[in-house]
């Protein structure tokens, strides 16, 4: 009885109750949460506020400053409310389905760079001779078998370098081959699908549609170029003692092609799930600028460096100059611009190529080891920094791998494994980017000055 009429008091005083209940909050609060001002108030509102008041003081005793996770979802649900615009707008559900969907698709192409980096070290690329869009049933008979080594025997490859080679042999990077292929299809179906139910039910806006529709056609599009790249390494080489190899221009633009669509899944991925950024403070909002005016150039720097990785691959640079720190027995080889116009040089002459891949490799590690001290004492969120110091450990281990296959004469295991950590060190560094970019306009203005802790 009595709290019926101190709620039927609560309810006839409401903008009374609006500014004792906002002051209350604002003073006590030891927590880091934002509360919006209460506009209006129904009887089951007044219930809440008045629990809110008595129990407020065994509730701040248990909070927290809240996790990268639980930021992901404080900010979904508070940017749902502020009008920001979400790539999926039918709820949390959806936007975990989208978000393990996406994230799934990226892991994909993760796999078929690594796969695609095997079929290279195993020289397995050129073994299948012909390309169909649609794919083709692997040989299932020993006369078809006979007929597909047969085309593979007509190749510069074959005559060159693989020439006595047993159908046992020819089978194995036959298989190779067809994995990489088929597994990419695979990924073009387990995409389609997906994709076609999300926008069926409604969940994708349209700005994440055009977004995901362009991704899609740059993966059928990576099939074309695939095919473009073999093409080229079936063709008789210039010069008799030149090894048949695809052309480093075209490997280049397999491998970039992939980093962009994998980029762009998994920077889509990231934006779904979280929408905005984890900052608590405007101190953790400043410092995640100074963070990013570092992060971005860097970022540019460690693409350069993947993708000079590619000129390495293409023109088999690996197995050139064997030696760390020297290439051979020289800091700087002599020939290094011997090819002429200039340009040619840092894409097809194989000791300025690998020269160019260590000077990049050093300046990645160096700017991302200094990126990492000159944050040390940054007020950031406990997140950012930990991304920082993972993306420098991750760097470290990069040029390691690398100066290991260098030595090792490029094995298959370490090279696969080199090619692996280009892509793991650019997921941290697009998690870096993601983390620290803008947040909106309505989160900056909700911010506290600092985060205050318990």
């Amino acid at each position: 009885m009595f709290q019926s009429r101190v709620v039927a008091a609560l309810v006839r005083r409401k903008e009374g109750f609006s500014r004792v209940y906002n002051t209350l909050i604002q003073s006590n609060s030891s927590t880091v949460l934002r509360h919006e001002p209460v506009k209006s108030f129904s009887s089951q509102t007044a219930k809440k506020c008045l629990f809110g008041v008595y129990g407020y003081r065994s509730f701040s005793k248990v909070h927290q400053v809240p996790s990268l996770r639980n930021m992901s979802t404080v900010a979904s649900v508070a940017s749902s409310k502020e009008g920001l615009k979400l790539l999926v707008t039918a709820g949390p559900r959806a936007q975990k389905m989208v978000g393990i969907w996406l994230f799934g698709s990226a892991a994909w192409v993760f796999s078929m760079v690594v796969l695609g980096g095997v079929t290279r070290l195993t020289r397995s690329g050129l073994s299948m001779t012909d390309w169909k869009f649609t794919g083709q049933l692997p040989p299932l008979s020993d006369e078809e078998w006979l007929q597909e080594f047969e085309k593979y025997k007509q190749s510069p490859e074959y005559k060159r370098v693989n020439k006595g080679m047993s159908i046992e042999d020819f089978k194995f990077i036959y298989w190779m081959e067809y994995a990489h292929r088929m597994w990419g299809r695979a990924l073009g179906i387990m995409f389609a699908l997906p994709f076609s139910y999300f926008l069926r039910k409604g969940y994708i806006s349209l700005r994440l549609g055009l977004r995901l529709s362009t991704l899609f056609a740059l993966g059928a599009g990576q099939g074309l170029i695939g095919w473009w790249m073999v093409k080229s390494g079936l063709e008789e080489p210039a010069s008799e003692y030149t090894q048949p190899r695809v052309s480093p221009y075209r490997l280049a633009a397999h491998l970039t092609s992939a980093f962009i669509i994998y980029c762009g899944l998994f920077w889509t991925g990231l934006s779904v799930v979280m929408p905005e950024p984890p900052v608590e403070s405007v101190a953790w909002a400043r410092g995640a600028v100074k963070v990013r005016r570092f992060a971005l150039p860097v970022s540019v720097l460690v693409g350069i460096t993947a993708i000079s990785g590619a000129f390495v691959a293409g023109n088999d640079a690996g197995h050139a100059y064997n030696t760390f720190p020297k290439m051979g027995d020289t800091w700087v080889p002599d020939d290094i611009f011997d090819m002429k116009p200039l340009i040619r040089n840092f894409f097809e002459n194989t000791s300025t190529v690998q020269l160019n891949h260590r000077l990049l490799a050093t300046a990645t590690l160096v700017s991302i080891g200094t990126l990492w001290w000159s944050t040390r004492k940054l007020e950031i969120h406990p997140a950012v920094r930990s991304l920082i110091g993972s993306t420098f450990g991750m760097a470290a281990l990069q040029v390691t791998l690398g100066v290991s296959t260098l030595l090792s004469y490029v094995p298959v295991s370490l090279g696969t494994a080199h090619q692996a950590g280009a892509l793991t060190l650019l997921t941290l560094i697009i998690l870096l980017n993601h983390t620290v970019r803008r947040p909106s306009m309505s989160l900056l203005k909700s911010l506290p000055q600092a985060v205050k802790t318990a």
